[in-house]
């Protein structure tokens, strides 16, 4: 039979009260016993409770782990994996198929640069700030990510229109290409975006930030800012 430590507590604390009060010619032994027993009493006291304090550190660093693998150690933002199965889990929670996702990929132009110029801790300071800006210009619902590198995702989980797209694409761009200072040095990064909608460009979280990726490029090389994936001349 499984015994509770609080039931130890009040058996101990019985056995040594009997003995104190016992009235014997060996009430000497018996007392001797029961300061024994209140010193077993207090070391088992210690022992749980270094014990509970042993299993909460094992927790918390469970924890701990098991956010460091689901986020960027940098930016504390979502990692590539983390945005995708958010991203999964989204898509297949779509109410009969007619909610509209969006995805937005961005990539930071001349981020080589600043970073072989001016060392990779001013580059990650500016990898920091412009996460910073990007969790700042969204809506708590949307989910954005650091997918690696100077490459970003965000999701909308509940798009309203293709308007809201637009106007999140320019905000972001906006927030992005501000000037940065870092230790008096000022900085100009501007991002280029690629934008994917669901159900209209792809229905699977893979094929949607493919696609974003591939509008992505497209922005860079025309340098206008953000492109949706269905302005693509995918002619041959």
């Amino acid at each position: 039979m499984d015994i509770a430590p609080e039931d130890w507590d009040l058996m101990l604390d019985a056995v040594t009260a009997r003995l104190r009060t016992h009235s014997t010619s060996q009430q000497a032994v018996m007392l001797e016993c029961a300061a024994a027993l209140e010193q077993l009493h207090a070391a088992l006291r210690h022992e749980r409770a270094t014990a509970c304090a042993e299993l909460a550190g094992i927790r918390d660093g469970e924890q701990r782990a098991r956010r460091m693998a689901r986020h960027d150690a940098l930016t504390g933002l979502p990692n590539r994996s983390d945005f995708h199965d958010q991203l999964d889990r989204v898509l297949a929670a779509r109410h009969g198929g007619s909610q509209s996702v969006g995805v937005l990929y961005l990539d930071l132009d001349g981020f080589k640069h600043i970073n072989d110029t001016h060392g990779h801790a001013t580059g990650d300071t500016l990898l920091q700030i412009v996460a910073a800006r990007l969790s700042r210009a969204v809506r708590a619902e949307d989910v954005m990510s650091r997918l690696g590198g100077d490459e970003f995702a965000c999701m909308l989980p509940s798009l309203q229109n293709r308007e809201q797209l637009n106007r999140l694409a320019r905000t972001l761009f906006q927030v992005v290409s501000a000037p940065v200072v870092i230790d008096q040095l000022q900085l100009i990064v501007r991002p280029s975006i690629g934008v994917t909608i669901c159900p209209d460009d792809a229905t699977t979280a893979e094929l949607l930030l493919r696609r974003a990726d591939a509008a992505m490029y497209s922005a860079k090389r025309q340098q206008c800012g953000y492109v949706f994936f269905d302005h693509l001349d995918t002619s041959p």
